[in-house]
């Protein structure tokens, strides 16, 4: 029995892998002549989601955008792709459907599956809108040509239809639905730091499969490739930021320090950089919600 309910779960994922979620309806095609006001929206969105840090292999000199930074995970090291308005090698070519569906779905326009590396879990919960305003933003960032390199990532888990079973258990469709018995601010706020900024990508520990465990959000977590873990940001008092006021949030988020007199470090460092170009009233939205999220006795730095 166990060998037939083993080919059974293979020949589900053999099938399942051929259907991708539906591309949408067609929005619009590329983007030529970008609403000024559209772009301003998503250069803003851009900035809170610290786009520029994961696109760009600083290291070795890249171009803005143009991908090859290695993203190290406990599955291989995966190299973010180019998202400048190059035709060939970025996203100049990508239609608005395009775009969407692969913040919305996490598919590419060839119909494979992206992996979450790319935090589509979290920027599937943004507006339509929302993403299509950093589209129109990324549609004016100067083209490079720079090829994507492939990810080194082990055996089986480089299979992109390994991906078909991950997301049947692992990925909740957006957008985000405003909480009715929460405030707008903090509905703002809620949005803001789980869709935008995904923080939870950092500060949630995940699976065995690195998907995020939701039951722990916030609870502090290793990031592979850096000495430093993600703190838990979680309402504890005594591992996570629960002593912590209102205040003390968005001074963190606005110049990086802590109520300590301590600076953030990296990568949380270029977070701050986008959060500081964020409104007053954003990021005392951010922090509002990020203080009310329950308390997680995890220790920073635990597996």
């Amino acid at each position: 029995m166990p060998k037939i309910r083993g080919i059974a779960v293979l020949t589900l994922m053999l099938v399942l892998a051929t259907c991708a979620p539906p591309a949408p309806p067609p929005v619009a095609g590329a983007l030529v002549a970008p609403d000024p006001d559209a772009v301003r929206r998503g250069h803003y969105l851009f900035d809170a989601a610290d786009c520029v840090e994961c696109h760009t292999d600083r290291e070795n000199g890249g171009a803005p955008l143009a991908g090859g930074k290695a993203i190290p995970t406990s599955f291989g090291t995966f190299y973010s792709r180019n998202i400048t308005s190059d035709p060939v090698h970025g996203i100049g070519a990508w239609s608005n459907a395009d775009f969407l569906r692969a913040l919305r779905d996490g598919i590419a326009p060839d119909g494979s599956h992206y992996y979450p590396a790319f935090p589509f879990p979290s920027f599937t919960l943004m507006t339509d809108r929302d993403i299509l305003d950093l589209r129109a933003y990324l549609a004016t960032v100067p083209p490079s040509p720079q090829v994507n390199r492939p990810n080194d990532v082990t055996f089986p888990f480089g299979m992109r239809m390994m991906m078909v079973p991950w997301r049947l258990f692992n990925f909740d469709r957006g957008p985000y639905v405003p909480d009715p018995t929460k405030s707008a601010e903090w509905n703002r706020g809620a949005y803001l730091a789980n869709a935008v900024a995904h923080c939870g990508e950092c500060h949630t520990p995940r699976n065995w499969l690195g998907a995020l465990e939701q039951e722990r959000r916030f609870a502090g977590a290793k990031i592979p490739g850096e000495k430093l873990p993600a703190p838990n940001i979680s309402g504890d008092a005594k591992n996570g930021i629960g002593t912590w006021s209102i205040d003390d949030v968005v001074t963190v988020l606005t110049s990086g320090r802590k109520p300590d007199g301590d600076v953030v470090s990296a990568p949380m460092a270029d977070v701050v950089a986008g959060t500081a170009k964020l409104s007053a009233a954003d990021r005392r939205a951010i922090a509002v919600y990020v203080r009310s999220v329950a308390p997680q006795k995890r220790e920073p730095g635990a597996n």
